[in-house]
Order: structure tokens, then sequence, then C-alpha cells
């Protein structure tokens, strides 16, 4: 089974760094090597998911690329403004963890947040509503692209700041300890958060306090247009925390989305069970610029991006499942796909636009007891 090849590849490359550095590195720097060491990748079980779940993975995925196109093509006609980040070629993080979540658990992520709003049970309508900035929305067309919320399916909200969602994800942690709801806390985030401040004092108090968090970089290769190599002394990210914050670091393919599912399984049940924090480092890269402004000619290389579309996600499913989603089911999620998708534009073009007097609302929260602003 190819799920059984990438862990057998994935282990290889887990001990190769250690064994490079061996005698040598251990002489000079014998602190350093007993803190890769407690971070490394461990093998992990043999994933057994049932067929439908599996299909229904690849489904998923396929709905995130094609929203996601017709999502750009949306924007060059301008019925979509501000920013808009997409998240085509990284499908497979999103999916691939939270298929490994309970219903009740809840997600933070980043501006980069369609497909998580997708997969969590905000409708496509709701969605594409929300990017045209129309009352039928799912933030009523106040946040737009960076900000889709909706607390009822666990989405807490896309983020517009670099890191400035990890310290709620780590307070939604800390709620979620003390009323013993046995929720996991997952905050997703870019690379170039983890050079924040709030990222080092959020994970230092999740490990103190034994907080069910899980954070999980989505490390595309590219802060913007600087490449991870430029900007992190440590380029292996899932190394970081094991020393610092005592927090457990694992890395996992991010291009699979059967590796992010097992990885993200293990640290969900490690919340839960134990209250421990967990770390994770997923490989992936995003097809497309930072932003709908990046064409993201100048800082990789054409030969860079093709050799990363060959690891594409959906194909490699494909490929390990070749039986089970076959050419004609995969043209009938097509089918279907294209008509939920071109229904959602549809719906968001004829919704209304937020009345004004929406401006006043939603900014503050109203306590019993306490003024409101009104009666200021």
């Amino acid at each position: 089974m190819a799920t059984s090849k990438t862990r057998s590849t994935k282990a290889k490359g887990a001990k190769a760094p250690a064994a490079k550095g061996s005698a040598k590195k251990a002489a000079k720097a014998p602190a350093k090597k007993a803190t890769r060491k407690a971070s490394a990748p461990t093998p992990r079980p043999h994933v057994d998911l049932p067929k439908e779940k599996l299909v229904d993975i690849y489904r998923q995925m396929l709905l995130i690329r094609r929203f996601e196109e017709r999502t750009a093509q949306q924007y060059q006609m301008q019925k979509i403004h501000g920013f808009c980040h997409l998240y085509i070629g990284q499908e497979a993080v999103a999916v691939g963890s939270v298929a490994a979540l309970e219903e009740k658990d809840l997600i933070f992520t980043t501006y980069r947040d369609h497909g998580h709003a997708l997969i969590r049970g905000i409708t496509p309508r709701e969605v594409m509503a929300e990017l045209f900035g129309k009352a039928a929305g799912c933030s009523k067309g106040k946040g737009g692209s960076m900000h889709l919320f909706n607390a009822k399916a666990g989405m807490m909200g896309g983020n517009g700041i670099v890191g400035g969602h990890v310290p709620l994800a780590t307070g939604a942690g800390w709620a979620a300890r003390y009323n013993k709801t046995g929720q996991v806390i997952v905050c997703y985030m870019g690379e170039a958060a983890m050079n924040q401040g709030v990222f080092h004092e959020s994970l230092n108090m999740a490990s103190l306090w034994n907080l069910p968090v899980v954070y999980i970089v989505e490390n595309n290769r590219y802060g913007m247009g600087t490449a991870v190599t430029r900007a992190s002394a440590e380029p292996q990210l899932y190394m970081r925390t094991a020393g610092a914050y005592r927090i457990r670091g694992v890395q996992c393919d991010g291009m699979d989305v059967l590796d992010v599912y097992q990885t993200m399984q293990q640290a969900a049940d490690r919340a839960r069970n134990t209250g421990r924090p967990t770390f994770i480092e997923a490989i992936c890269y995003r097809y497309r610029g930072h932003s709908m402004s990046d064409p993201a000619t100048t800082y990789r290389t054409k030969d860079e991006v093709q050799a990363w579309r060959a690891k594409d996600p959906m194909d490699r499913l494909r490929e390990q499942y070749p039986d089970l989603i076959t050419d004609a089911l995969v043209k009938k999620m097509e089918d279907e796909i294209k008509e939920t998708v071109m229904d959602a534009i549809k719906f968001a073009d004829e919704a209304p636009q937020p009345d004004p007097s929406e401006l006043y609302t939603d900014v503050y929260l109203d306590y019993p007891g306490y003024p409101g602003p009104t009666d200021n």
C-alpha cells in the first residue's frame, strides 16, 4: 500500500539527519543533539479507513480545488474585493487533519481559510457570499476572504494578522481544560507565524498548563516571497518546540492526505487523553502566489512548481486506490461539484448587500449586567 511506502520512505528520511550528524556533531554540540533526538518523528501505524470515508476525503479535496479555481475567476471579474489567498495545492493538510477530529473540536486558522471553512461545515453558498461581501455570508459580509467564521460549525475564524490567532487558540484550549469539555483545539498557521512573539508565549503556556491544543504549521516553504531557509535559523521547524517548550514536534507529508490524517489522529488522541499539546509541521506547497496580487514568478522557478505539482495530493490518493476512486467516479464528482460551485456563485450574485445598520452590530459583546455600547 502506498501509505506504507510513504511511511517507510519517511522513516528513512527521519533517521538520516541523526546518522549524518552522529559522532562529530555529538562531540561538538551534545545539547543540540539531545534536542533533535527528542523531536524525531516516530513510525506511524497502518491507516485503516472505510471506503466511504476515503471517497469523501477525495471529494472534499476536489471541492476545495474547484471552488478556489472559480474564486480566482470571480476575483478577476472584480466581484471579490480586498485580499484573497488561495489554498490550491495544500488541500491535503486541511482535509486530512479535520478528518481526524470530532464534531465538538474547534479550529482556528489563518487568512488562507476557504478550504478549512468548506470542510468544517460552512456551505459553499455561505463562503462565496462572504467572499462577495454579501449579507448572506457566514460572517454577514463583514469579514470577507480572510475572516470566515461559524462557531456552531467549530470554525473559529480565519485571522488576518500573522500569528495573531495563536493565543486565541491557546485560550480556547485553556477553556476546554477548565470546563472539561473533552475538546481538542487545532491551530493552523503558516511557517512565518513561528517567528512572532505570541507564538512562543502561547506554546510556553500550553505546555506549562497542559492544554489540549494541536498547533499545525502548513509549511508551504515561503512566507509571502521569502523562503523559510532565509527566515528561520532552524528550517526543520518541528525540531523547535521540544527543547524550548517540551512540546512534542512531528513532521508529516502535507501532500499526502493519509499521512496528515494519521499524524493528526495521534496528536488529537494525545490531547484528549493526556491534555498535552503537539506541534505538527506539514510539508506542503501552494501552487499559486501568496495572494491574488502575487504572480509568484520572482522567487521560485517553474521547475520547482512543477516538481511539487507532481506530488499533487489528489493524484496520489487516486494512485493509491485506483479501484476505489475510478475515472467514472471522479467524472461524476466533477459534475456534481461544478454544479454546487456555480450555484454558490449565483446565490452570492443575487444575495443582498449588508444593511448599513450592521456597521454597529457584532462590534462589542453584550454581557448581562454590563452596559452595552448604545447605553453609554
